[in-house]
């Protein structure tokens, strides 16, 4: 599946001109402009959703995103800050989707069942869809051994069904932390789609041992609030300006070949009132084009779904291999 790193005779990694780097094995190279068309439902060439990230941190230690610098535990500024999401930010934002009729991709943290179910049900209930995010946002996945790293993939797609009535199809690891066997175990779990990478602006098959079927459909690295608000202390207008210069241009890209465009957000952030101020301006614009019949607004699931239905039809192009 996977390939080992070259070594030379000392041991030490290869480095002459032929020696072949090592690779994932999960999918072939292939650029964008060589692929074969497809569409999206009636027609259309963009599809957008958002990734909501519900989550929820351990107090007094563990991993989270920081306002200021890190203090001596319980660092209650930070977990305090980030607390709000859950409180105010992921309610003030839910009336924001409703204003505007957008669906969401909930990425749950499990945990948020018995600590705020009230928040959980309120995105269930709105018929959006529930995705795997981990149990907290205080670990890392790829800390994981193998039989640790399936229980808890199996645990939180139980977690979820029980709770919410409905098993998740996707998955995004807290903090994109995966290990070399996380897409194997994501489809031996039933998982049918991850959003862990973000190699590409179309989804792809990955290859997993078991042969099941796994996509990988693009999420955010650059159109995240998180990397953007936090790692490059961007104000909320030019995040913005971001999203929509973003969406016009992918627009555009869109005429001649289906694409998909992912804006992944955290109420801590976003749910700010000066940055939600700064949101609307952009989902407003967003949702014109799709109320003029522009793009396709929608979820990751459902995505998943068509490119499921392409794929038994035999009319989805190309492979992993």
């Amino acid at each position: 599946m996977t390939h080992a790193t070259p070594t030379g005779h000392d041991g030490a990694p290869d480095a002459s001109p032929s020696a072949r780097p090592a690779d994932h094995g999960r999918f072939a190279y292939q650029p964008i402009t060589r692929r074969p068309g497809y569409r999206w439902p009636a027609g259309k060439g963009l599809a957008v959703y958002i990734g909501f990230n519900l989550e929820h941190f351990a107090f007094g230690e563990g991993l989270g995103a920081r306002l200021g610098p890190a203090s001596p535990e319980p660092d209650v500024l930070n977990f305090s800050w980030r607390e709000y999401g859950n409180r105010v930010g992921a309610w003030r934002c839910l009336e924001l989707f409703d204003q505007l009729g957008l669906p969401t991709g909930a990425l749950v943290n499990t945990a948020l069942y018995e600590h705020c179910p009230e928040l959980v049900a309120a995105f269930a209930a709105r018929g959006d869809e529930l995705i795997g995010h981990g149990h907290t946002n205080a670990a890392r996945q790829s800390d994981l051994g193998e039989h640790a790293e399936a229980l808890l993939l199996a645990g939180c797609r139980e977690r979820i069904a029980t709770g919410s009535g409905t098993a998740p199809a996707g998955w995004l690891s807290p903090w994109i932390s995966e290990s070399r066997l996380t897409p194997d175990l994501l489809a031996e779990a039933g998982y049918r789609y991850t959003l862990n990478w973000c190699h590409d602006d179309q989804p792809l098959p990955m290859r997993t041992r078991s042969g099941r079927r796994l996509w990988s459909i693009p999420y955010p690295q650059e159109l995240n609030d998180i990397p953007m608000l936090v790692g490059r202390a961007m104000d909320a207008a030019p995040f913005t300006d971001m999203i929509i210069d973003n969406f016009d241009e992918m627009r555009e890209q869109a005429m001649r070949q289906p694409l998909v465009m992912g804006i992944a957000l955290h109420p801590y952030l976003v749910g700010q009132p000066y940055r939600l101020r700064h949101l609307r301006r952009a989902l407003r614009h967003i949702a014109a084009a799709r109320d003029r019949g522009e793009i396709w607004f929608t979820t990751p699931g459902a995505i998943c779904q068509h490119l499921d239905a392409l794929a038994e039809a035999g009319q989805f192009p190309g492979d992993a291999a």
